[in-house]
């Protein structure tokens, strides 16, 4: 039995915990707030501030787990090198956790060292410093701030009035400690996908069949598998993520996520853990979830296949206000006499605007219409309301 540490315990730590669960290992859930999801299954919590280096280091050396799995951007990923030192596993590692919490080092990591084609980019950590970025990257432009999740602070600038507000955003909803944005020119892409790739200890790298989705705010509101995509956009997707998760080492899934354009496939963003647009897996549209392949590759154990079961689609049931008490949840018995279909409530203690609360699943058989999937998930998730 190993002993594993979560860095951030929302609903894909849980589905992380449950998975871990089932092979009997021993799991720490941490997060900000207390009765977080994934503390909900876990054997015991924490809860810190994970940016407080300090309190990040007592709990380790509280705990000593074996393993430490990070969830959320918000840690303190420097302290991660010397933990590796001491032993302790950092999955995938502590180069692929530090550099991929900050999008600056992401980026640039592909962009300037490893020659991967993204969108133009620059950064400002000003407001007359956003005025010249947005200036040489053009409008439209998307902004963004170096840390932060579910598409927080994110924002298109559409015409130059747009620009203080959208500083305003993205300093203030992102996470960290760095006043400091993203400007990226907007591609005009053909299909957004999220490429899950498994690098293992004793096997090849693997990819799982491509997860088309469609993001509002910045934060995925649905998926499918299988995307459609070319051979040749899938090749070239198959290779910039085996570039990029090479050259930051280590073991897991990672959620790679493409623009695919008329001109190109373009890198976005990546992910060194189970990915929001994955939960489509839960519907058992592959051999493995996203997060039974995490725990596979991280453990060292041998995942003899990897393979398309179904073809399937996910929607987020979303919040609409901001309430502290204990979310209630109306509709539930007409979304569940869907056929072919599940949804999963993510057992959050309180909600906030555009918070996801669960996900509505569907599935048919391969060659199905993932249109159709798509829409029929979108319908069960607009029949559940909370409350």
């Amino acid at each position: 039995m190993k002993k594993i540490m979560l860095l951030g315990s929302g609903e894909l730590g849980k589905e992380f915990v449950i998975a871990a669960k089932r092979m009997g290992e021993y799991v720490i859930a941490v997060d900000s707030y207390d009765d977080a999801p994934a503390m909900q299954v876990a054997d015991t919590r924490e809860v810190i501030d994970m940016l407080d280096g300090k309190r990040l280091d007592f709990i380790v050396e509280k705990h000593k787990p074996d393993i430490i799995v990070p969830e959320i951007e918000a840690i303190r990923t420097e302290r991660f090198y010397e933990y590796e030192k001491n032993g302790i596993q950092i999955v995938p590692s502590a180069k692929a956790a530090d550099y991929t919490m900050n999008r600056k080092a992401i980026r640039d990591l592909a962009a300037k060292e490893l020659g991967v084609k993204t969108a133009n980019y620059r950064y400002a950590d000003t407001l007359e410093g956003m005025h010249a970025a947005v200036e040489e990257v053009g409008i439209p432009c998307v902004i963004k701030p170096l840390m932060s999740s579910s598409g927080k602070g994110q924002t298109i600038i559409k015409t130059v009035d747009d620009i203080e507000n959208s500083w305003e955003i993205g300093i203030t909803k992102g996470r960290g400690d760095k006043n400091e944005v993203i400007v990226e020119s907007f591609i005009d892409f053909e299909i957004e996908i999220t490429l899950m790739t498994v690098t293992q200890k004793n096997g090849p790298t693997l990819y799982c069949p491509p997860i088309g989705h469609r993001q509002e705010r910045g934060d995925y509101q649905e998926s499918w598998q299988p995307a459609d995509v070319s051979d040749s956009q899938l090749k070239e997707a198959q290779y910039i993520a085996d570039k990029i998760t090479r050259s930051l080492t280590g073991f897991g899934i990672w959620g790679v996520e493409f623009f695919m354009a008329r001109d190109g496939v373009y890198f976005s963003e990546l992910s060194p853990r189970p990915h929001d647009t994955g939960m489509v897996t839960l519907a058992g549209s592959q051999t493995w979830s996203e997060f039974d392949l995490h725990l596979r590759a991280m453990l060292g154990l041998p995942i003899p296949e990897l393979k398309l079961e179904r073809a399937a689609a996910s929607a987020v049931i979303l919040a609409d206000k901001e309430s502290h008490s204990i979310p209630e949840y109306e509709g539930l018995e007409e979304a569940a006499a869907y056929p072919n279909s599940n949804i999963r409530i993510f057992g959050k203690p309180f909600t906030r605007e555009y918070r996801r609360m669960g996900v509505a699943l569907t599935y048919d058989k391969v060659g199905s219409s993932t249109e159709a999937l798509r829409q029929k998930a979108a319908e069960i998730a607009g029949k559940i309301k909370v409350r």
